[in-house]
């Protein structure tokens, strides 16, 4: 799996490729951020492509937004579908990310 990165006005975004992010994939999503999340300290993670996710997807998200905070970074997500979204508020975990509707937004607001 390749992650599609652009760097913008001096941020990244990273564009997770696939329609689902569950158990099948999760370990070759995590191979595939890591280069970003070492090389990065504040990310756009773009979920506008995911269509499904599920508990081991959202751990892996998760783990993202730790490595960077534990280099002082920041994670923003941005472009979910009303199911991923769906997904991330039944387990609350959109109180502990910073969500966006578009790339724009969340660039934005990390620019802060």
């Amino acid at each position: 799996m390749e992650l599609a990165v652009e760097t913008i006005n001096n941020m990244t975004v990273a564009v997770v490729p696939m329609d689902e992010l569950d158990a099948s994939n999760v370990a070759e999503f995590k191979s595939a951020i890591a280069p970003i999340l070492q090389a990065h300290a504040e990310l756009v993670l773009d979920l506008s492509r995911l269509r499904f996710v599920d508990s081991s997807g959202l751990g892996a998200i998760l783990s993202c937004l730790r490595q960077l905070s534990a280099k002082g970074g920041d994670l923003k997500l941005c472009g979910m579908t009303k199911q991923v979204r769906a997904v991330f508020e039944l387990v609350r975990m959109h109180r502990i990310f910073d969500i966006y509707a578009t790339q724009q937004e969340a660039l934005r607001a990390l620019a802060r």
